[in-house]
């Protein structure tokens, strides 16, 4: 079997763009990839043009390990964020093509299940207004679909400093949704790099009394040392590494102990094998994983392959049911949460187990999206 070529479709909301990748493949059977660009979409698309002549065309879609070699190593550049995710899409789109030529899920290729179910939070649930009542009323929401965990920045704007007026508005909200959600449910508390240790420790141990079941990247993801500096004075979980795009680049964190929980970006960092590997040096280190996924339904059919074949996975990020809903109709067998148990059910479906739909697709044409969360109001997701 040999790969023929391959096509990009671009879904676009305001907020964001999603790229999906079909492998095409001499033997009919096809394949599909996705990433989420926070704007660098059309690079994404031109690198991926580039490197389908260069690399991809003619390879075997079961040669996986020497194709994203090649994609990776073969320009003699250091890969970033655009040639890591372009590889993400066509290193799983062939997982795809596998599974579906030997009729198993892709899970089933990576060693097998070691779970049934892959517990989900929701994030992208709090694009209303910003008080204490509606992050209650839309808290509720949440735990009302069956969800037993959701995230949250309530920190606004800040940017290495927050103000004594702000910080206790900060705990108001959280006050609130620990209210709405119960004493049980797992509560997210995001930072999005935005704090000096200082403060990050500080609205650490004012958020305490709210139990959060991490913190998420407290200072910006660059300084190590600095993460290092919070870790050791929060007594609790601290979680970060959606903005690293290399699994190499992941050693001086665990050689740091600084984090507790990583969370790999998929659509960034590779692929699925890159992810799984990276899973299991981080199991090595008694690291939890749990991936960022801001994407749509094949990034995350694609991230539960390795969560339900992966023992050190947590739980899976799902902005789906709440951010751009309808985007789901763009795939067929898009991976929904269990409301009886908060959790996604494993999939028996070959390969990834789904299927995009390209005139449903069509739809959503791409968008000049943008989301900019040091803007006003950024925690809507509607850009002015």
């Amino acid at each position: 079997m040999r790969i023929t070529g391959i096509t990009t479709h671009v879904v676009g909301t305001p907020w964001r763009n999603l790229t999906y990748v079909v492998v095409q493949t001499d033997e009919g059977l096809t394949g599909v990839g996705e990433t989420r660009m926070l704007g660098h979409t059309d690079a994404l698309v031109g690198y991926l043009n580039e490197a389908a002549a260069h690399h991809v065309v003619g390879a075997d879609p079961f040669d996986t390990e020497a194709l994203v070699r090649r994609m990776k190593y073969g320009d003699y550049g250091r890969a970033g964020e655009i040639v890591m995710s372009g590889i993400a899409c066509v290193e799983m789109a062939c997982w795809d093509i596998k599974g579906k030529a030997l009729g198993v899920p892709v899970w089933q290729l990576l060693g097998g299940k070691v779970t049934d179910r892959v517990k989900a939070y929701a994030n992208g649930w709090y694009t209303t207004e910003r008080t204490p009542e509606a992050y209650h009323k839309a808290a509720r929401a949440v735990m009302e679909r069956g969800y037993r965990a959701l995230k949250i920045d309530p920190f606004g704007t800040g940017h290495l400093e927050l103000d004594a007026e702000q910080s206790r508005y900060a705990v108001s909200l959280i006050e609130a949704v620990r209210d709405a959600i119960g004493p049980d449910a797992e509560l997210m508390l995001e930072m999005h790099g935005r704090f000096s240790p200082s403060t990050a420790i500080r609205l650490a141990k004012e958020m305490a009394p709210f139990r959060p079941a991490w913190l998420e990247e407290p200072v910006p993801p660059e300084n190590l040392k600095a993460l290092e500096k919070v870790a050791a004075k929060v007594d609790m979980p601290i979680a970060t590494g959606e903005r690293i795009h290399d699994r190499i680049e992941f050693r001086e964190l665990f050689e740091s102990q600084a984090a507790d929980i990583i969370q790999p970006d998929l659509g960034h960092i590779g692929g699925i094998a890159e992810t799984r590997k990276l899973a299991a040096t981080a199991e090595t280190h008694y690291t939890l994983v749990a991936p960022h996924n801001v994407g749509g339904p094949v990034l995350t059919a694609a991230t539960l392959q390795v969560g339900f074949s992966t023992p050190n996975f947590k739980i899976l990020e799902h902005f789906n049911d709440f951010a751009d809903a309808e985007i789901k109709k763009v795939v067929k067998g898009a991976p929904q949460v269990d409301p009886e148990t908060g959790c996604f059910e494993i999939s028996h479906a070959p390969g990834l187990g789904v299927e995009l739909d390209v005139d449903a697709a069509a739809e959503f044409p791409q968008q000049q999206a943008r989301f900019d969360l040091w803007a006003e109001g950024w925690e809507k997701r509607a850009p002015k």
